[in-house]
């Protein structure tokens, strides 16, 4: 997936969506075959590619219908009530490889649903204005308390947006922030600012309120964050670590929760960005590798951050864009 290219890597002097929105038609009819170790989180791709074309404002290509269908068909459903108390979880499966027949799982107590692809498959559901109402939401909200542990964390993935509140996750996700090594990335500390911002826990424009009115510690945080963007204009994830694409959304984006995106150089990180857009479309991790559909989403996800004219906004801590967050 990181390939290197045959043919010099030319870099375009601005944002180029149009080429962004063919490579994302692409990726929407037919995954190339480098995804297929992927294939377990077929879900997820799903996910990077629809969010993507909602950014980019082309949504109008796809078939709503029909991808409203295959999402659904990945939901684990209880056979009864008692189910609900039964220790598992009744979210979404990531793919058709990890969905087995009813008959199959008659003795097993594992149905292979998953947070991870369950928030992506709530994302899509948004993302295509599908009415909530309609499937079962909660068996999912019921079945996902079973999946709590006692230090606040949540089983089948290592940090979730903890979506109900709940007294044991704030405090699990505080100790995160205060848990300051080198194992430490941007990517975490989103995950943390983003729960915590979902949660309540984190006001509208913090810092123009006073940092001293936080449960966090504002100035440390964001000395922390600044320092992440690296010579290059980009973003690195810790310390020691070059600039990377995905990484101009996670610290962004908690720059952007904070209120502190007007301390970001745009202008230099636009520029480290453009030396990832591929010709082909798309975004890669790194100058001169082939653009792939992670990398592809957050830099997407940056641009609009940065407010690039004719992209939607996002809503941050959600993952989706305002319009899709908003029903509208």
């Amino acid at each position: 997936m990181a390939s290197k290219l045959t043919q010099p890597f030319s870099i375009d002097p601005s944002f180029d969506k149009d080429r962004h929105v063919r490579f994302l038609d692409m990726m929407y009819e037919l995954l190339p075959s480098d995804y297929e170790s992927q294939e377990i989180n077929h879900l997820t791709l799903a996910y990077f590619t629809l969010s993507s074309l909602d950014i980019l404002g082309a949504l109008d290509r796809v078939d709503k219908e029909a991808i409203v269908a295959w999402v659904l068909s990945f939901q684990a459903h209880k056979k009864d009530q008692d189910d609900l108390r039964s220790g598992q979880f009744y979210g979404f499966l990531g793919s058709r490889s990890s969905q087995f027949p009813a008959d199959a799982l008659k003795n097993s107590n594992c149905n292979s649903s998953h947070l991870a692809s369950t928030y992506s498959a709530l994302a899509i559901l948004k993302i295509l204005g599908y009415d909530f109402s309609l499937f079962d939401s909660e068996s999912i909200l019921r079945s996902m308390r079973n999946l709590q542990q006692s230090d606040g964390s949540h089983m089948m993935v290592a940090l979730v947006y903890v979506l109900v509140w709940n007294p044991m996750a704030f405090s699990f996700l505080v100790n995160i922030m205060y848990t300051y090594d080198t194992s430490d990335t941007g990517g975490a500390t989103y995950c943390a600012i983003a729960s915590l911002r979902l949660m309540g826990f984190i006001e509208d424009d913090l810092l123009s309120k006073g940092v001293s009115s936080s449960i966090i510690d504002i100035p440390v945080l964001l000395d922390w964050m600044m320092q992440r963007q690296a010579a290059d204009g980009g973003f690195q994830g810790r310390l020691n670590k070059p600039s990377d694409t995905c990484y101009a959304f996670w610290v962004g984006g908690v720059l952007k929760i904070l209120g502190g995106s007007k301390f970001v150089n745009k202008e230099a990180l636009r520029d480290s960005l453009l030396t990832c857009q591929s010709v082909y479309g798309g975004f890669s991790k790194f100058p001169g590798e082939l653009p792939e559909l992670y990398h592809s989403y957050y830099g997407f996800s940056a641009y609009s951050l940065l407010e690039e004219p004719t992209l939607n906004s996002l809503c941050v801590e959600l993952g989706i864009t305002k319009r899709a967050a908003s029903g509208s």
